[in-house]
């Protein structure tokens, strides 16, 4: 599912202020239908994805880079002699076509410089990248001879001309009335989404659906179906949507069904969707990579990628446990085994030959009256039996503390695990749900795309933050944040919260002055609730205590810390209160 014209337009003018004047420093093709521009900016180094896969072509900014064959294929191997150490000298986009153009600046042999082109086609099955200079094709990932179309070859030594065009209006330069005047003068029953793609230049189904809903029209509204109050209600629609298409004004927003199914990628919101979850994201880029991980029957959705990984590793953990109990409980027979030495080498001479057991005082008998039945083996001597339950001893007293130290790093496994399963299941954006695949990669849980190089490990982000009576509280979403947030941001004096044994967030109280309001504290404890495992309960512990009193084991997973001198609080987690407080951070 690409992106309409209109939408596509919102990307290009996104991407020009990003990569202009770049250098190119580096180009991949990882597969057949995939280029990758690392862009060198001062300070940084932005990857461009270009893919003209039939599903879901698309161009953007990408942060993870696919993984490239041994050896490059030929249009590669071109692009890097002719391309590299370029500068980005324009993007731009063919009208409200669904065509990019990026000239890129590179210096000739005789110091002069020259501007060759890449030219991307986003146009489904026949979506393709070109090389072009002079206007003169010098190759193509997509090779289109004769017998593959015979209006238009895509072949090398070939002059460059665009698909086929249609008379169609443009938004940007064109008044709204005009549009809803030539939208009237079509075939009068012709429906009226048609007809605006008909119309209008770069307009798809989605972004048509979107403006009759907007206009309050039904959707099978037909062209002769409109009365003058119809038409004005058009014309303002169409006005605002333009206008929302405006760097400033742009909204990119992913649409997903209840089964998280991608619906429809837009760079404004989606009203006639009723029924779908929207997600809103910072950039287009962002959006399409998002959209990206639900493209595709066999392929799920990151989220629930890593939520299948947690609870497979969970699962795995907990039978684990169960046997390691099931050792301990074994284990424990290592004092019964020293009583049993200790007492055959008190009675060694009453204990005759070839016995199976021996009944002996128990030394550990109150009364003194109690028999002891120690099983023996009838080919050994009693002292060998001792020396035998001693030998016992001290294997099961190894594998006790062996069994204790696996237990219990077990069970901080299954705790950490459960935080970051919790940490998941609120995550509600993509950048959210990068960053806990970030930490599971570094934990070793999950292996992170690109090169084994040792590198810094990407920033946490920005901890939610929301102000009562004019004191911040700081809420970290994941436990790369919560380590962020506490170690990091939070001063000796600040107060710290968290549920007590329950997953949950890291929270912080900034406060300059040793007494807190009882308003803002009891509001943090209720931020500390609602974003844990405990969010539906009722009278939830909460535990609250200075910065200076939280430290963090070494070698200790993300999120986890100890602490004392805390006390805690009783609170049961509002939620109308608590979103109209989130809805404002």
């Amino acid at each position: 599912m690409s992106l309409d014209g209109l939408s596509l337009s919102a990307l290009i003018q996104e991407l020009h202020h990003q990569l202009i004047g770049g250098r190119i420093d580096k180009i991949f093709q990882p597969d057949k239908n995939t280029l990758l521009l690392w862009i060198r900016q001062p300070q940084e180094t932005i990857k461009l994805l270009l893919s003209v896969a039939a599903d879901y072509p698309r161009i953007g900014i990408t942060k993870h880079a696919p993984d490239n064959p041994a050896a490059p294929p030929t249009f590669c191997m071109l692009l890097r002699k002719h391309l590299e150490n370029g500068r980005i000298g324009q993007l731009t986009q063919h009208g409200l076509d669904r065509i990019i153009i990026l000239d890129i600046d590179v210096r000739a042999e005789q110091g002069a410089i020259t501007t060759k082109r890449l030219i991307i086609e986003l146009m489904g099955k026949h979506s393709n990248i070109i090389f072009v200079h002079d206007n003169t094709i010098l190759d193509s990932i997509k090779r289109v001879n004769v017998y593959m179309s015979r209006q238009r070859q895509v072949l090398p030594g070939r002059p460059y001309s665009l698909p086929p065009g249609q008379e169609k209006l443009n938004l940007f330069h064109t008044a709204a009335s005009e549009v809803v005047e030539q939208l009237l003068m079509l075939q009068q029953d012709a429906l009226l989404a048609k007809g605006l793609i008909q119309t209008v230049n770069g307009l798809g189904p989605v972004a048509a659906r979107e403006i009759i809903w907007r206009a309050g029209l039904p959707e099978k509204t037909a062209v002769n179906d409109l009365d003058s109050a119809d038409k004005q209600s058009l014309v303002e629609t169409i006005a605002e949507l333009t206008s929302q298409l405006a760097p400033s004004a742009v909204q990119p927003t992913v649409a997903v069904s209840e089964q998280n199914e991608l619906l429809a990628v837009a760079a404004f919101s989606l009203g006639h969707l009723t029924k779908a979850r929207q997600l809103t994201f910072p950039t287009m880029s962002l959006a399409l990579e998002f959209a990206e991980t639900l493209k595709g029957p066999r392929k799920l959705p990151a989220k629930e990628v890593l939520d299948k990984l947690l609870h497979s590793e969970l699962t795995r953990l907990q039978r684990k446990k169960s046997l390691l109990e099931t050792e301990w409980e074994e284990a424990l027979q290592a004092d019964s085994c020293r009583l049993f030495a200790d007492t055959l080498m008190i009675h060694l001479h009453d204990i005759p030959a070839n016995s199976i057991q021996a009944e002996l005082p128990d030394l550990f008998s109150e009364s003194g009256n109690e028999l002891l039945v120690i099983p023996l083996d009838p080919l050994l001597s009693p002292l060998a039996n001792a020396q035998n339950y001693y030998s016992k001893y001290n294997k099961l007293q190894r594998r006790q503390q062996m069994t204790q130290q696996q237990l219990e790093q077990c069970i901080r496994e299954i705790d950490y695990l459960e935080s970051v399963l919790f940490s998941l299941d609120a995550a509600g954006s993509a950048d959210d749900i990068n960053e806990i695949q970030q930490e599971l990669g570094e934990a070793g849980y999950l292996q992170l795309k690109g090169k084994p190089r040792k590198q810094a490990a990407p920033a946490a982000g920005k901890p939610t933050q929301v102000v009562v009576d004019g004191i911040p509280i700081l809420i970290g979403r994941n436990n790369r944040q919560n380590d962020w947030l506490t170690f990091k941001q939070a001063r000796p004096d600040d107060l710290w919260l968290h549920t007590k044994d329950i997953p949950g967030s890291h929270v912080i109280i900034r406060c300059k002055t040793e007494d807190i309001p009882e308003k803002v504290l009891y509001t943090a404890a209720q931020c500390a609730a609602w974003f844990s495992k405990a969010r539906s309960s009722s009278s939830v512990p909460v535990d609250y205590t200075r910065r200076r009193n939280v430290k963090k084991p070494s070698g200790a997973k993300p999120g986890f810390v100890i602490y004392e001198q805390q006390r805690t609080l009783q609170v049961t987690p509002d939620k109308a209160l608590l979103t109209a407080l989130l809805a404002v951070e």
